[in-house]
């Protein structure tokens, strides 16, 4: 039985070991939780992320090589109070509920992230939500997201991203939710600008007995402007149902056309309107997304007390009568596309030119990152450096000096000392309260200047700064970053990014 026709090898018990922790070295696998607590409808997600070092010599930078879904939460419609706080109570037993229906054991789950978004955010006890299950999990990154960084992840996570980039096509998404309509333009799977509105499904919620249970503002302006009165307890009558979610779906109609908010729709927007320049913006293709989407693209035919069947039929006939309209495209993902996210690991290690003012000062953690987009050419302006650090705390809806954050950006072309001066001056003139607070101001450099720009800054601009300027790392929005502390002998830093990671 043992007589085999080939040259072959007997691997002994020591040998396998050894494998092993090779196979260790340059493998990891992690258990992460994505949960997403919304306007309309809460959710979590299980997922093994197996993440593997890059092959290139001496690298320490681990991707993401695949990840399998490991169990899906049902849809919650999100619990309100009588006074339309969020039942924090209803919500913990949900989600602790999730973990023994999945076979997870809390302390099995590495990492995770809560995802506040919507209407949730205007609660009184939102903040309350995110610390409750940062607490509970220990190793959660918990993100409050604004409305233009909920455009964003809606773009990523319903796959307008990825069939943008696939097709070289310019897409317009729509994720249409409880609470807000997120509308991003992506060009090549860039995203070019983002908007939003306050119009959604599920901004008023009726009881077939007991009349209208929930109205929100935005609902009532609505229907204000109709000549319709609500109220909760007074029934609402299909007809009146109707002509909301048809003003609704023309509101939404307006931004689809990249044209300028009107009366009514510049009192429900939450962000600015689109750019003038985007007005005769060619567009390839439309998707949605969001619990609308589900609607919209025939997968859901039940109705849940509110608006969100009218709020589709209303819109797909507007957009059935309108033959100057690029086409629709289904993304692949709709209620769930902000939900598919749950943080991931991936370790770099940084270059050994760095310049760490205070040492003492580390690790940091759960840093968010600021993509910026800096122009970096043979002359640079330090006002378009300004300028792009505040576009990305806009992008992300970070208020400079609130909190601290990292600036990460690829550097190009010659280190000279008038172009690291020019980088430095404008990112201190962007972030003055950051500085005036003695907040950490942390620079993640993909190139090898982090030392020179740490001390132009330390030595010519802000000589007070506590500066953490660390080159040799790749990053990007959505990623929030852990900084251990310096490896004396070798003057080098680990950095745990920690990302929202798309499907």
């Amino acid at each position: 039985m043992h007589d085999l026709e080939f040259d072959h090898l007997h691997v002994n018990a020591e040998d396998a070991a050894v494998n092993e922790i090779a196979w260790a070295a340059d493998n990891v696998e992690l258990t992460t939780v994505g949960i997403d607590i919304g306007s309309s409808t809460s959710h979590l997600m299980f997922a093994r992320v197996h993440l593997q070092r890059l092959s290139t010599a001496l690298s320490s930078r681990f991707v993401v090589v695949s990840r399998k879904i490991l169990w899906q939460s049902p849809i919650l419609l999100t619990p309100y109070r009588s006074d339309y706080t969020i039942d924090v109570d209803e919500l913990a037993g949900f989600i602790g509920g999730c973990y023994p229906y999945a076979g997870i054991e809390r302390e099995a789950v590495d990492s995770g992230a809560v995802i506040l978004t919507g209407e949730a955010l205007k609660r009184k006890n939102a903040r309350a939500i995110a610390d409750l299950f940062s607490e509970e999990a220990g190793k959660f990154v918990c993100a409050s997201a604004g409305h233009h960084m909920e455009c964003q992840m809606a773009a990523h996570g319903s796959g307008a991203i990825a069939l943008s980039r696939g097709h070289n096509a310019t897409l317009l998404n729509v994720d249409i939710g409880g609470g807000t309509t997120k509308l991003a333009l992506v060009e090549n799977g860039r995203i070019l600008a983002t908007c939003a509105i306050a119009v959604g499904g599920r901004l008023m919620v009726e009881d077939p007995t007991a009349g209208l249970t929930r109205v929100e503002p935005p609902a009532e302006q609505v229907a204000k402007a109709l000549g319709i009165e609500l109220a909760v307890g007074r029934p609402l009558s299909p007809a009146e149902g109707k002509r909301i979610a048809e003003r609704m779906a023309r509101l939404i109609m307006g931004l689809i056309d990249l044209r300028q908010p009107g009366e009514l729709a510049r009192t429900l927007m939450v962000t600015q309107g689109w750019p003038p320049e985007l007005a005769n913006k060619h567009i390839d293709a439309m998707t949605f997304s969001g619990g609308v989407a589900e609607y919209l693209y025939k997968r859901e035919s039940r109705g849940f007390g509110d608006l969100g069947s009218e709020l589709a039929e209303a819109l797909r006939h507007a957009l059935a009568h309108r033959r100057d309209l690029p086409p629709v495209w289904d993304p692949g993902q709709g209620i769930r596309a902000t939900v598919i996210g749950a943080a991931q690991f991936s370790v770099q290690i940084s270059g050994n030119t760095i310049l760490i003012a205070k040492p003492e000062q580390l690790p940091l953690q759960n840093l968010p990152v600021l993509a910026c987009n800096f122009t970096l050419g043979e002359k640079i302006a330090s006002d378009a450096i300004a300028d792009a650090v505040r576009a990305a705390l806009t992008r992300a809806d970070f208020e400079e000096g609130e909190s601290p954050v990292a600036l990460s950006f690829p550097w190009q072309g010659d280190p000279s000392h008038a172009r690291l001066h020019a980088v430095a001056a404008g990112i201190c003139a962007a972030l003055p309260r950051t500085l005036a607070e003695e907040m950490p101001l942390v620079l993640l450099i993909d190139g090898d200047v982090g030392k020179s720009l740490g001390r132009i800054i330390r030595h010519e601009i802000a000589p007070d700064a506590d500066v953490i300027a660390i080159d040799g790392v790749q990053l990007k929005e959505f990623d929030y970053v852990d900084i251990g502390e310096v490896i004396e002998l070798t003057n080098v830093v680990p950095i745990i990014i920690k990302s929202l990671l798309f499907k």
